[in-house]
């Protein structure tokens, strides 16, 4: 069973969340997980709607996976030296670390994508980049693994990277049988990125 943090502050994307939350949230026998803030309680989302955090991160670390989620939030939260901070400790306590869309900013801010390949929104890529110099970014790709670090492209992608955790973990079939389940058609080709190109990156 690993237990998975996963982190929320004003402004996060919606679909970063709960999107992967519920494929890992079928395999309820494997993951266990957590919603964790600065401050327990509603968390508002970029779309309005709030999530609640039931654990903060004063609390200390007994998670497997930290899981980082985008947002318009993040144009503030790089700038948030405490949680920059935290995101830098829980990942090197976690055994996989995980960043969907303008997520991979707070990780770079962190420190812990330098010398790694990373991917992120398209859109933003540029932003993005600015915030980690010394990371190799990837223009075109769903999502980006490196060693324990999973990067992926905006909003919908971290679904397929998801799937593509729970296959590292459990095996394809265990991820196919998730996606199956959701009705969810998998790209479960980690370089199929048409958004790099319609953003004029390649």
């Amino acid at each position: 069973m690993r237990k998975i943090a996963a982190l929320i502050f004003p402004g996060f994307e919606l679909l970063d969340v709960f999107g992967p939350m519920e494929m890992f949230g079928l395999l309820p026998e494997e993951y266990a997980l957590e919603l964790i803030a600065e401050n327990r309680g509603p968390v508002a989302s970029n779309q309005g709607l709030s999530a609640y955090a039931t654990a903060t991160t004063a609390d200390g670390m007994n998670h497997d996976i930290l899981f980082v989620p985008g947002g318009a939030g993040t144009r503030r939260e790089v700038e948030n030296a405490s949680l920059v901070a935290w995101i830098d400790k829980a990942s090197q306590h976690a055994e996989f670390t995980l960043s969907v869309c303008t997520g991979s900013a707070l990780l770079a801010r962190a420190g812990i994508l330098d010398n790694r390949r990373a991917t992120t929104n398209k859109a933003a890529f540029s932003w993005v980049a600015s915030q980690g110099p010394g990371v190799d970014w990837v223009p075109r790709a769903r999502w980006v693994e490196d060693g324990n670090i999973l990067t992926s492209s905006g909003v919908s992608a971290g679904m397929d990277m998801a799937l593509g955790a729970i296959q590292r973990m459990h095996g394809r079939d265990r991820a196919l049988e998730v996606a199956k389940w959701c009705e969810y058609t998998w790209q479960e080709d980690r370089d199929h990125d048409p958004f790099a190109e319609v953003h004029g990156l390649v």
